[in-house]
């Protein structure tokens, strides 16, 4: 932190004042630091923080159906154990996430509500089904291969909360895209049905992995100011030329094809060209009209209802801990 920093500090710590407190903050985010829960900061700050970051856990939770679903279907006994710790991994990214979300100041339960009253939305991706034991090798591969190009950038977000969760979660995504990798490897140099069954996948699973960035950046009113706040630092067509770039050599690795005629390599530009996204279908999508929108959210809401005497439970028992401790504080 630097000394221009530390006295705006000061200055907001001895007497508040607004204006102080956004020169503290602007300080702050020039000094490509961290803003703190404690720390004041814009009312649109948090605003948007609190819509990236719950949307961020809504995503991870609602991510574990597809997958979840082929658990009793993994075609053998090490598949199956590998399947359930990331879905499980799955569950501890929301965890972090929503922990991290309600530092911002809005509790858990009015997270949840917004999800299950379709206020607050969800990674479109996870609106599609997966109809083979090849989809989770396109899950893995793409899709968590895509989280990991938008999510790395996120562990120097500007929100210390957030991007300290975003380290381990990375960590673990970086797991999961290399288990993608290795059962879509397997498929592909197999049968032949198998490796028809990987190229299937691949295929439904391209174009909604390359829009999980984001409408392109003249359609993403929000992107030029996160990326002002230092909460995301590349744009979202940037950071889908760089998973294009990245997912290129490697299916050629896994002797798959990508389904874009229009994947070339661009000698002058340095990167590989690619055709244009359907985002008719995307806009779609993010409005409920997705393959599996409705499934998704019922399922959701069946699940947390039907968690609820955990949720009784809990609370009940920390009520107990709490007069034990009052009733002992007492007595000393």
């Amino acid at each position: 932190m630097s000394d221009t920093v530390r006295n705006l500090q000061q200055t907001v710590d001895d007497v508040f004042d607004t204006d102080a407190a956004q020169a503290y903050f602007d300080a702050i985010i020039g000094d490509d630091s961290r803003i703190e829960p404690r720390d004041w900061m814009p009312d649109a700050y948090r605003k948007t923080l609190t819509r990236q970051v719950s949307q961020h856990a809504h995503s991870e939770i609602i991510g574990m159906q597809p997958e979840a679903n082929w658990i009793t279907r993994a075609p053998s006994l090490k598949r199956k154990a590998i399947l359930m710790a990331k879905v499980q991994d799955e569950a501890g990214h929301g965890l972090y996430l929503y922990s991290a979300a309600e530092t911002l100041g809005t509790p858990r339960d009015v997270l949840l509500e917004q999800l299950h009253t379709g206020k607050a939305k969800y990674s479109s991706i996870f609106n599609y089904p997966a109809r083979s034991w090849a989809d989770m090798g396109a899950i893995g591969w793409l899709v968590d291969g895509a989280a990991i190009c938008n999510q790395v950038p996120l562990c120097r977000a500007s929100y210390g909360p957030y991007g300290r969760a975003m380290v381990r979660i990375c960590k673990e995504e970086s797991f999961h895209q290399r288990q993608g990798w290795e059962i879509l490897y397997e498929l592909s140099h197999g049968t032949p049905a198998q490796k028809r069954m990987a190229q299937d996948a691949v295929n439904r699973f391209y174009g909604p992995a390359l829009q999980m960035f984001g409408p392109p950046d003249d359609a993403s009113p929000n992107s030029q100011q996160s990326m002002a706040w230092n909460i995301k630092r590349f744009s979202n067509d940037e950071l889908r030329q760089r998973f294009v770039d990245m997912i290129v050599p490697q299916a050629e690795a896994l002797e798959l094809t990508l389904p874009d005629p229009d994947l070339a390599w661009n000698e002058e530009r340095g990167h590989y060209d690619y055709g244009e996204l359907d985002w008719d279908e995307f806009f779609g999508v993010i409005k409920g009209n997705g393959p599996c929108n409705a499934q998704r959210l019922a399922r959701r809401v069946e699940a947390h209802e039907n968690g609820a005497w955990v949720r009784e439970a809990a609370r009940e028992y920390a009520r107990k801990q709490q007069a034990a401790t009052a009733e002992t504080a007492a007595v000393a």
